[in-house]
């Protein structure tokens, strides 16, 4: 017989007839300041032991005060992670502001299946629960386990938009759209009209405010030989980079670092020479700062501080409206930018 879900703050809504915002003050110990009526209440109580409801013991806490705890948490592997890693430095930033507001951080690693996703209830339970609130990263997400959460009223939040339909995530992102403006200008300043933007064919949200980003600027400025390649790190290769040079391409964006390694591998195979037969641009910056590219600098360890933040204003149920502002990317430099061959600079 398949094992019925864990009743939700939904299921008592509907139960007691309700809406589940009701359900959630009674929950949360703030009925009375919001004037429900104690039959309201009690039907909510009764509709809860009716559905063997357990409430969230993160959202207990709070009424007493917090336990000092937050968590991490990944749907993907991520823990430990080594210097060069790409979340290397949001866990930074995390680390750092929880030691500035006095909390100890609980990392969910055990949380991992055998083929290495993440799950938040793999027994059933929220296992979460152990923390206030909980920071969410990684690429990798579950819909599903996402909108538990919310209906339990356990508080969290993502490191990077995520588009979950009907729920709204409170999220730290970086301005990855009109960071796309001085990449575009510094091409236009130098002459280029012949670009490639070389995309990863993982597209998230962030890849493709880039890229939106990217075509809007250049139209503006008037750059309207943009040809958009999607690539993988391995397809890298001599052929591709003559085909470039070959179709008149003279500048080169580049959408991940990942990409902008295996191009500057394939660069120095073939001695093309940076920046005076080929201009590059990387949009994302190496997590070992170890760029070979002028590129926009991603500010990852403010956004792993912001996350604390963020978190702690939702544990206490005011959302500062300014945390959730999209954080400046720092503009790349032209050491890498030069104009095109056979125009004057």
């Amino acid at each position: 017989m398949p094992r019925s879900r864990t009743p939700r703050q939904s299921d008592i809504a509907l139960l007691a007839g309700v809406s589940q915002a009701t359900v959630s003050m009674v929950l949360n110990g703030r009925a009375d300041s919001n004037r429900i009526p104690e039959s309201t209440q009690q039907r909510i109580r009764e509709s809860m032991a009716e559905l063997g409801y357990v409430p969230n013991i993160a959202a207990q806490s709070l009424r007493g005060g917090r336990n000092g705890l937050i968590g991490v948490h990944t749907f993907e592997r991520v823990f430990p992670v080594s210097p060069d890693d790409y979340y290397h430095e949001f866990l930074n930033g995390i680390e750092e502001q929880a030691v500035a507001e006095g909390l100890d951080l609980v990392l969910f690693a055990s949380t991992q299946r055998p083929d290495g996703t993440r799950t938040i209830y793999g027994n059933g339970s929220n296992r979460l629960r152990l923390a206030d609130g909980a920071i969410m990263l990684g690429f990798e997400t579950n819909d599903d386990e996402l909108t538990r959460l919310v209906d339990e009223g356990f508080p969290f939040v993502f490191i990077g938009h995520r588009d979950v339909p009907g729920i709204e995530i409170p999220a730290v992102t970086a301005a990855y759209a009109e960071a796309m403006r001085p990449v575009a200008q510094l091409l236009a300043d130098a002459g280029h009209r012949m670009i490639c933007y070389l995309a990863t064919p993982v597209r998230g949200i962030a890849q493709t405010e880039r890229l939106q980003g990217f075509r809007r600027f250049a139209d503006e400025l008037g750059l309207d030989a943009v040809e958009v390649r999607e690539r993988e790190v391995g397809q890298m290769t001599e052929e591709f980079l003559a085909e470039l040079l070959a179709g008149g391409v003279t500048a080169v964006v580049v959408e991940t670092h990942d990409l902008a390694g295996g191009l500057n591998r394939v660069l120095r195979q073939t001695g093309v020479p940076v920046p005076e037969r080929l201009s590059v641009i990387s949009l994302d910056s190496d997590p070992r700062g170890d760029e070979v590219f002028s590129t926009v600098q991603v500010p990852r360890r403010e956004m792993g501080r912001r996350a604390v933040r963020l978190l702690l204003s939702v544990i206490d149920d005011a959302l500062d409206p300014a945390l959730l502002a999209p954080i400046a990317c720092d503009p790349p430099g032209a050491e890498t930018v030069a104009a095109p061959v056979g125009i004057p600079a």
